[in-house]
């Protein structure tokens, strides 16, 4: 298939960019105990097995020499201070690793620079993050080092992680990735403005007529406030309405998807609607993340669907109080998506380089550098345990729009997993954007679409 080709080709050309650290060292007896200590002071566990048999796991996963190890990151600039400050407090709180932040770009940049790497077995990261779809692509070409040896052997304390934050680090059954900095799609809106016209976000689909009706203005088939915004660019902020009004995208049979069913149909047929009359606009193209953000700064939407990540920004950005809301759900469901990264270990790294990137792992999924990260950006905390602690009460109390969040986390649900679901969803979003954007026969457009993901479902 082209398609597949294409990133084959990407995968290949991107071998040549980066060449990463995998330092020396052999595996033994000798420091652990120091980055075991930074890593229980980060929020992990010495509890686990039998003790016998725990400190002979444990032998395997030290870190015995001085190792300088790389973490590839898609942490933008505004994050900079954030990640120079938890990389030096790991680096000072032990003798033997040092780290090394690298910046590679978007999660989508990182994935090839990742694939060429492993792809050429050289210049791999030590620990790199990477966003939740990839996993199971991850899992099934062998990528990742499977973590439940080391989890076992270190005891470190992964129950207190929610469940299905724990879940989408999985693939068969194992656990490849561990949370890092964990996000939700949610509703940005003007609070004074919904205050004003008496408004609030609605709780389900079948509402959200009545509401863009109320809160956007159409003269004359000119829009001077819309009533939201679909960040077209990525599915993740549009398939969960799809999901809970029981639509599978990908169904059991894993090689066919129900995209064409009806009420996949109706649900294209009405965001076409809503396009075409002016109340929402669907994003699409370059810059249309930061137009988009721009727009709803400007008073020129009153809402926007994004990710809950970017609460920091919204707030910082604004002259309004920024109103933050769950998504619409069904009659029957109203369950949402994780998003944001997790955190690998390449496979085929020396066990050296493995082992330290294992105690860097430890730290930094810790529940003293979640909060950090929470207070300090919109993530969310990633610990149950944190959520009844007086941190806790005191996050809420400086970021009380982060409440309907707290109400919900038994609702943030992994990820579709399936080896080809990223191909797929880069068809599905190209040609929802050419359906709300164009005017184009939308049933043989739909039946095109379909045919293609099938295709690649099948070859997965």
């Amino acid at each position: 298939m082209k398609k597949m080709m294409a990133v084959a080709l990407t995968a290949a050309m991107g071998a040549s960019l980066l060449s990463g650290c995998s330092g020396g060292g052999s595996t033994g007896g000798a420091a652990v105990q120091q980055t075991q200590a930074a890593a229980e002071s980060a929020g992990g566990s010495s509890a686990g097995g039998g003790q016998e048999a725990q400190a002979a796991d444990a032998s395997m996963y030290e870190v015995t020499e001085p190792i300088t190890i790389q973490w590839w990151h898609a942490l933008e600039d505004q994050y900079s201070q954030t990640v120079d400050e938890v990389v030096k407090g790991f680096n000072e709180s032990q003798d033997l690793i040092t780290v090394e932040p690298v910046y590679i770009g978007s999660y989508s940049q990182l994935n090839e620079a990742l694939v060429a790497a492993n792809a050429a077995g050289t210049g791999l990261p030590a620990i790199t993050v990477t966003n939740t779809p990839y996993v199971a692509e991850y899992g099934a070409g062998g990528l990742t080092e499977v973590l439940d040896p080391y989890i076992q052997a270190s005891g470190y304390d992964v129950a207190d992680f929610g469940a299905g934050m724990l879940e989408a680090g999985k693939y068969d059954s194992k656990q490849m990735c561990l949370p890092f900095l964990i996000s939700t799609q949610v509703v940005y809106y003007n609070k004074g403005m919904a205050d004003e016209l008496g408004v609030t976000i609605p709780e389900k689909w079948t509402d959200m007529d009545e509401f863009l009706e109320k809160v956007a203005i159409v003269n004359n088939g000119t829009t001077e406030r819309y009533g939201t915004v679909v960040p077209g660019w990525d599915q993740w902020y549009f398939e969960t309405f799809y999901l809970n009004n029981g639509i599978k995208l990908v169904n059991d049979d894993m090689i066919s998807t129900d995209l064409d069913n009806q009420a996949a149909v109706d649900m294209v047929y009405k965001f076409k609607e809503w396009c075409d009359k002016g109340l929402i606009y669907w994003a699409n193209g370059a810059d249309a993340s930061s137009i988009m953000r721009q727009n709803f700064i400007d008073g020129k939407t009153f809402s926007v669907l994004h990710t809950s990540s970017l609460y920091n920004t919204y707030v910082d950005k604004c002259d309004f109080e920024v109103g933050m809301a769950w998504l619409p759900g069904s009659d029957t469901s109203k369950n949402q998506e994780i998003g944001g990264s997790m955190l690998l270990i390449p496979s085929k790294n020396d066990q050296a380089t493995k082992n330290a990137g294992w105690q860097f792992m430890m730290y930094l999924c810790g529940k003293d550098v979640n909060m950090k990260w929470a207070k300090e950006t919109g993530y969310m905390p990633t610990r149950n345990s944190v959520l009844k602690t007086e941190e806790g009460v005191k996050f809420l109390e400086e970021k009380p729009a982060f409440q309907c969040i707290f109400d919900n986390l038994d609702l943030i649900k992994p990820r579709i997993s399936h080896p080809g679901w990223n191909q797929m969803v880069t068809i599905w979003k190209n040609y929802m954007a050419e359906m709300m954007i164009e005017d184009v026969d939308i049933p043989s457009k739909i039946e095109d679409m379909v045919e293609e993901i099938n295709e690649v479902l099948e070859d997965a």
